[in-house]
């Protein structure tokens, strides 16, 4: 059976994961995106975690580069280390972010600003900067960017809503701009997702058990409970595919109806 992202080379950032008791967002799209045919450069800073992805992705030529993609010169040699092995880029999925040490703003320290930023939307143009004339020359490509439902919505502390808004109007940018050249760029914006970093960090940060915290969390959310990795991986399939050829410069929440309480 062909799948549907059969043949393409995907760049997937943050396709490792901290230990935890449930799949991460990079993960999960890693695995999801090689089940669909696509051939994958795992690319995190911990080569150790990315090699646990790698392990659970059946057959093919994926492989791991370990990289921090805070770093301009690291950034572009993701993109040549995709183009010498693979010889072509159609998918580049940035996944990385973080939000911790955020605070309200007057109580915010400028460093953690600077370091949510960097991380959660520099990373992104950098990545965007080098793929993008490979995509051009290629006339085809698809941008898949992870924002948060944080962005559209209000929250107690300033700088990962700010660095997510900015992410959903980079990525509009980056599809108008590019539609010319075959280009798509789109945005997945998750909700509450149980993952290892959502878990695990809060769990550790308030002494509170996991289920209590995902009680709290599921008890947020319309439908009732929070969504898994794998949903926001099965939406980055589809954004991947052929079938989104004429999807391009979307937010697409996956978030199981919260913007309909928060929005």
């Amino acid at each position: 059976m062909v799948g549907r992202l059969d043949g393409k080379i995907a760049i997937i950032t943050g396709a490792g994961q901290q230990p935890g008791s449930s799949v991460g967002n990079g993960r999960a799209t890693a695995i999801r995106f090689a089940q669909e045919g696509a051939t994958c450069l795992l690319v995190d800073r911990n080569a150790e975690w990315a090699q646990g992805t790698l392990s659970l992705i059946d057959g093919g030529s994926s492989s791991i580069f370990e990289a921090d993609v805070t770093d301009e010169q690291a950034c572009r040699s993701i993109i040549d280390a995709c183009l010498e092995r693979y010889g072509r880029i159609d998918i580049l999925h940035n996944n990385v972010g973080m939000s911790k040490g955020d605070r309200p703003t007057p109580d915010l320290d400028v460093d953690v600003w600077d370091q949510i930023m960097t991380l959660n939307l520099k990373s992104m143009f950098m990545l965007t900067k080098h793929a993008l004339p490979i995509m051009r020359k290629q006339r085809s490509g698809a941008i898949i960017n992870i924002s948060s439902t944080s962005s559209l919505s209000k929250r107690p502390t300033v700088t990962y809503k700010t660095s997510k808004g900015a992410i959903n109007t980079f990525t509009q940018h980056v599809a108008a701009e590019n539609a010319q050249y075959g280009i798509r760029a789109n945005v997945i914006v998750p909700g509450l997702i149980d993952t290892p970093m959502a878990i695990e960090r809060r769990a550790e940060e308030t002494g509170r058990s996991r289920e209590e915290i995902r009680a709290e969390r599921d008890a947020l959310v319309p439908i009732g409970y929070m969504g898994e990795a794998w949903d926001v991986a099965n939406a980055a399939v589809f954004l991947a595919s052929d079938e989104a050829r004429y999807i391009t410069g979307v937010l697409l929440p996956v978030d199981g109806g919260l913007l309909l309480k928060r929005g």
